[in-house]
């Protein structure tokens, strides 16, 4: 009973509500416009969205009042209905004439803080727009480093209800990053997680570089960056809970990164859930990737890797409307996952809008995209393009919108890029028992915004010059193939010790792409013009070469990556198997070169690493090599030698051999220095021979040769350096060796 009385009783409140604002409805006969000058009464009718004859009631008059306000061009509204006529009186706010920036020297910050301004030059102004606008110059300057400086705003009235502002800037001293830190159950030593983030602390000799200075944009970009090294290490539910910056002294901060990467998670049980109608036995590839995995760490890596393959095979069955999408759920520490492949309801792509790209020229990213507007919208391929854009490295941040029409069927992709600096000056220095190195290089990963990479590198040693400078297209012609120049010049000058030096001046053109998933198929053209010279004291072999030489080879490489990812490789292998073959060349040499390195874990926080090497190099009509296309073992596959300077020789001249190889296994070793944030050391055991002399065997000189040592990589003031100490075990009498050797490496 008290129900049906209370059901009553809303009834009538409701419907008293419907009779009084009949009774308070009025219908407009006429609008008068008083007070504009500027604004016509048309424009003023439109915004307010009434016209004669229309029924208003109070709350009419609230939204009209509302929507006056928002256009900005009123300081003042007021409204009444009287006798069917609705007067609207209006009071304009002021126009901005000029907007003065004092203060600012450099053209590049007055273009960055001119971009996407609340007030403009003759647009309305008011006083919260002038608020919002200082806000938004003060986020602007603490993002490019500029964390002291002082923003202030002079408004001068002038005739005809016009203003001028001035904005009076003092950026003070750029914000440094004297230090930075990482605290909390962060697993990895500093050293390591430094060579992860973008950030770096200043130095002055690096004049180059901005990643020196505090920058908040750059702060949450090196977050996200942490955040997928400790996912794809098996820290899943990692929490990165403040990054800060604490005044140290002045414009110095210290930059801190508070990490907690909690337990580390291993793959349990991974299953495919598909709709009804799609061949269960197309997928038995992906059920052998679940077997594979299940038991390894988890890895961000290894999920896409799986979601690359559902693609694969829905592209080649012709699924066009699809998505993917990840189930989890953890048991103590392991995840189970179920992948669910599901069609969906049908949508077109209408269009792709591209915004934040300043530099990068709108092709290059859109040439990474996997679907084009007209096509079906599938998600696979949606999240594929933006991780591929993503993969450029020309960006701080890559984010989607998908705004969804369903009238038409149709979505509409919007793509949001923040670009960040994409070159990088670089210096190292090795310094050894038998000598040292100096190197140099530039590089630019995207060249004028085309995505072009160019790469220049000098490396100088007591008896060596070697210059290099490369063009690369990743994508020419939008054909998904890489073409590259590059030109290059060698000089070996050991006249005052072996009689002889060698001139090479060249150039390589070729190209690269991705024939099956990981597995790179290049071809090129290597080109070489070569003067040998000698003097009285090279041998009778040596000056026989003397001369003259041109030559040209084809070169095929087969590369297959599995490795779990390119910087700080922790898990995978990489098979790469490369063959020159002579087009023009008058010793007609063929070469072979392979490697072959596989990354494991033997214990916690442990990387180790197995490699096997084998290079050949030998004349297919029976002729001699010249002196130059002799192998030589390098020095980093077979440490504890002096470089160079192990195998055959002629005379006192260490010539090179025919065939070489070695086999190599590294270890780190995290319980040494535990403590120290900024060490690491590593454990060593090389093993190599080189041997074949085509012109005499007399002078050949097979012996096994194996070293064992200790490394160290520190995370010095000045950049990183690693020192390393081996011990030979087996070597040939007439081998040189070398206990120690220094490196050191840092940017500009």
């Amino acid at each position: 009973m008290k129900i049906k009385f209370y059901k009553l009783l809303n009834i009538i409140i409701l419907y008293a509500f419907f009779i009084n604002s009949l009774l308070y409805a009025e219908v407009v006969k006429d609008i008068i416009i008083v007070g504009n000058d500027r604004i016509s009464n048309e424009t003023i009718k439109i915004f307010t969205n009434v016209s004669v004859e229309d029924d208003l009631v109070e709350d009419d008059l609230n939204l009209i009042l509302k929507n006056l306000y928002n256009t900005n061009f009123f300081k003042n509204v007021s409204l009444s209905l009287t006798d069917n006529v609705l007067s609207i009186k209006v009071v304009e706010n002021p126009i901005v004439e000029n907007i003065i920036f004092e203060g600012i020297k450099s053209n590049k910050i007055l273009e960055i803080l001119r971009e996407d301004t609340f007030i403009k030059s003759r647009s309305s102004y008011n006083e919260n727009l002038l608020k919002k606008e200082k806000e938004r110059l003060n986020f602007i300057l603490k993002n490019i480093g500029y964390y002291n400086s002082v923003v202030n705003i002079y408004v001068e009235e002038k005739k005809s209800n016009l203003v001028d502002l001035t904005i009076d800037i003092n950026l003070g001293k750029k914000a440094r990053i004297k230090k930075i830190s990482f605290i909390g159950n962060k697993i990895f030593k500093d050293n390591k997680l430094r060579r992860v983030i973008a950030s770096s602390e200043y130095r002055f000799w690096k004049f180059l570089t901005g990643r020196k200075y505090l920058n908040e944009g750059l702060v949450d970009f090196d977050t996200r960056l942490l955040t997928n090294f400790y996912k794809n290490n098996g820290y899943y539910n990692v929490e990165i809970n403040s990054s800060f910056a604490k005044l140290v002294n002045n414009n110095e901060f210290e930059l801190i990164f508070n990490i907690d990467a909690k337990s580390k998670i291993f793959f349990d049980d991974l299953k495919l859930n598909l709709p009804f109608d799609f061949d269960v036995n197309n997928f038995n590839k992906i059920e052998k990737l679940f077997k594979k995995i299940k038991g390894e760490a988890y890895s961000i890596n290894k999920i896409e890797q799986i979601l690359e393959e559902i693609n694969y095979v829905t592209s080649l069955e012709q699924y066009q409307f699809v998505n993917a999408t990840v189930d989890e759920s953890i048991v103590n520490n392991k995840i189970n996952l179920t992948f669910n492949v599901r069609e969906t309801e049908k949508f077109y792509i209408d269009k792709i809008n591209i915004y934040g790209n300043n530099i990068t020229s709108e092709n290059v990213i859109r040439n990474q995209l996997e679907v084009d507007e007209g096509d079906p919208y599938n998600e696979i391929l949606i999240n594929k393009s933006i991780n591929t854009i993503k993969s450029l490295n020309f960006f701080k941040e890559v984010n989607k919108e998908v705004i969804e029409d369903k009238n038409t069927k149709t979505k509409k992709i919007n793509i949001i890029v923040d670009e960040k600096p994409t070159g990088e000056i670089t210096a190292s220095a090795g310094f050894g028992t038998d000598g040292g190195t100096l190197g140099f290089g530039v590089k630019e990963n995207n060249f004028l915004g085309r995505g072009i990479g160019l790469n220049t590198n000098f490396l100088l040693s007591e008896e060596s010059f070697k210059g290099r400078f490369t063009v690369k297209n990743p994508n020419f012609k939008n054909s998904d193939k890489s073409v590259s120049f590059s030109a290059e010049a060698i000089e070996i000058d050991n006249l005052t010790t072996n009689g002889y030096k060698t001139n090479k001046i060249g150039f390589s053109i070729g190209s690269n792409f991705e024939y099956r998933n990981d597995f790179f198929l290049g071809v090129g053209n290597t080109n070489f013009y070569e003067v040998i010279d000698t003097n009285s004291t090279a041998s009778a072999r040596q000056k026989a070469q003397e001369g003259n030489y041109w030559d040209s080879f084809v070169k095929l490489d087969f590369d297959y990556d599995k490795r779990n990812q390119k910087f700080q490789t922790s898990s995978g292998f990489k098979s790469f198997y490369s063959i020159d073959l002579p087009v023009v060349s008058e010793t007609n040499s063929l070469k072979n070169y392979y490697n072959y390195s596989y990354y494991f874990d033997l214990f916690d926080k442990n990387i180790s690493n197995l490699s096997f090497y084998f290079e050949t190099a030998n004349s297919i009509n029976n002729k001699e090599i010249k002196l130059s296309e002799r192998i030589k073992i390098p020095s980093n596959r077979l440490r504890g030698f002096e470089r160079g300077k192990v195998g055959p020789k002629d005379g006192t001249d260490f010539i090179g051999g025919n065939y070489a190889y070695s086999l190599n296994f590294s270890s780190t070793i995290p319980q040494l220095f535990a403590e120290s944030q900024n060490v690491d050391f590593l454990f060593f055991t090389d093993v190599a021979d080189i041997w074949g002399v085509d012109y005499d065997s007399s002078l050949d000189n097979s012996k096994i040769r194996s070293s064992i040592g200790l490394a160290l990589d520190w995370f010095s003031p000045i950049g990183p350096m690693n020192f390393s100490i081996a011990q030979p075990i087996t070597k040939a009498n007439d081998d040189k060796t070398e206990s120690f050797r220094f490196n050191l490496g840092t940017t500009f």
